[in-house]
């Protein structure tokens, strides 16, 4: 028997479950990207939201899009739109039954589309996790014109990206006199909602639709907001665990988490969910101080344990951590290196630092080098360039992203060469290439890495020398013995 509306009266007592009743539900928030993320986050907040409202709260059910999952939605279509959520603790796991998902369709099939959707006047707030990929931006953060799938969806009656979907719907919205929904960012994008509402204005120039911009620039509102809690990739074990804390109720789509959770939302006007009746969840007047710390002590660390971690046999972050030589590494970049611009006190700084080292050592959270991997070449300018260039500027060293940069280089070319992990990435095709044309020397495999201003910004300062530094890590990974080589970094 597979978990559904039916069984929810059956399961055992330690799982909790929604204090409504999901059937009950009518959609007031459309989400774009339905992946493990959102429903380890967003959809668990929302429950609680909806737990802590009542009856009132009903209208708070999320429609949830699967953008390239097709198979997720029926899945979760055929569990009456429940899943369980196991939350991960070294000591062991728990269940809950989450059921805030009205609705669960594919973008792709979907017959009324999401710009429909999200035109619906009882839809009052759409979010996103469709990944810094997603957002198709120049280094600068705006919208790459160039990138093949907005140039297709420029021309397109019906978009299939994000900011095409958004800019359909907000023309609907406008066109029928309706009060425009909240557009809430949930990606790691620095300035998610600011960078968001950019890309949706530079889509709707393009079109040469300049009164929807001035519209939208007007009338709706895009909240910056930040987001933390690793929900790794589903695997058969979950699915293991999540029919044994049922009772042997089967789940096809449960999500793994961690404890951890943290939602920072800025402000902005309108009826929303009681979201702050989940712990962890903040409305402030300013996300930033949050935003950096996160994408820089803890993305950019990510970064780094994912990449050097794969070179040297270690495939998941707990196992990296449990390393001595590349936990020291990690610890000290966070520390000396990450924390740049970070405006938090030296206290605050050791305790956000402690408590990562904690969530990354967790050995019940199976977090793969090989999804830290994905898209490296979107995550390089926020989370590891940002940093490194302001503590070349101050004059202080910048070994960790020196690592973290020949580490990924030489990922790359292991990938190219058709090795190693296998990487995903927009400008995967550049990438190999820069690899072929210098395959075997790693001074001009370096240079030409750091030339890519696409990826990593305007030249270095003192650039000369810091492509010797990246070609000198590049030479020693790859040689044979990475974690001896490490054991040096770390003495």
């Amino acid at each position: 028997m597979f978990l559904n509306h039916a069984a929810l009266s059956c399961l055992p007592d330690p799982v909790r479950r929604p204090a409504f009743d999901p059937a009950m539900l009518s959609t007031g928030i459309v989400h774009l990207g339905c992946g493990n993320f959102h429903r380890a986050h967003q959809a668990v907040a929302t429950q609680a939201a909806i737990n802590a409202e009542g009856e009132t709260g009903l209208k708070w059910g999320i429609t949830a899009a699967t953008m390239r999952r097709p198979g997720l939605a029926r899945h979760l279509r055929a569990q009456d739109n429940l899943y369980t959520l196991l939350t991960r603790k070294p000591q062991g796991s728990s269940a809950s039954v989450i059921g805030s998902i009205h609705e669960s369709i594919f973008a792709g099939d979907d017959a009324l589309g999401l710009p429909e959707r999200m035109a619906m006047p009882q839809t009052r707030i759409v979010t996103l996790t469709v990944t810094a990929s997603g957002y198709h931006l120049t280094p600068a953060g705006r919208l790459n014109p160039q990138a093949d799938a907005i140039r297709a969806d420029l021309a397109a009656t019906r978009p299939r990206t994000a900011v095409g979907i958004l800019t359909a719907g907000l023309a609907r919205v406008r066109e029928r006199g309706g009060a425009p929904p909240v557009i809430l960012s949930c990606d790691n994008v620095t300035e998610n909602g600011a960078t968001l509402r950019q890309t949706v204005l530079d889509f709707a120039a393009l079109q040469g639709q300049d009164a929807l911009a001035e519209w939208i620039e007007r009338n709706v509102q895009f909240p910056n907001t930040m987001v933390d809690r690793i929900a790794p990739t589903t695997t058969a074990q979950d699915r293991a665990d999540a029919k044994h804390l049922l009772g042997g109720l089967e789940d096809k789509v449960p999500v793994s988490a961690e404890p951890w959770f943290q939602w920072i939302i800025g402000p902005f006007d309108g009826p929303r969910p009681m979201w702050e009746a989940h712990a962890g969840t903040r409305f402030v007047s300013d996300v930033s101080v949050f935003e950096r710390a996160k994408l820089q002590m803890l993305n950019g660390s990510h970064m780094l344990l994912g990449y050097v971690g794969a070179l040297a046999g270690l495939d998941t972050v707990a196992a990296a951590m449990n390393d001595p030589a590349l936990a020291r590494l990690t610890t000290r970049f966070i520390r000396d290196e990450q924390s740049a611009g970070v405006a938090l006190s030296p206290d605050e700084l050791d305790t956000y630092t402690q408590s990562l080292m904690e969530r990354f050592r967790n050995p019940s959270i199976v977090h793969e080098a090989a999804r830290i991997g994905r898209n490296g070449s979107v995550k390089m300018t926020d989370r590891v360039m940002a940093p490194m260039r302001a503590n070349l500027l101050a004059g202080r060293p910048a070994p960790g992203a020196t690592l973290l940069i020949a580490a990924w280089i030489r990922c790359c070319a292991l990938h190219e060469q058709g090795a190693g992990m296998t990487l995903t990435d927009p400008r995967l095709e550049t990438l190999q290439r820069a690899c072929a044309a210098t395959r075997g020397d790693h001074h001009a495999q370096a240079s030409a890495f750091l030339a890519m201003q696409d990826v990593f910004g305007p030249k270095l300062p003192d650039h000369d020398r810091q492509v010797h530094a990246v070609a000198s890590m590049l030479h020693q990974l790859s040689q044979d013995n990475v974690p001896a080589f490490l054991r040096r970094l770390a003495a």
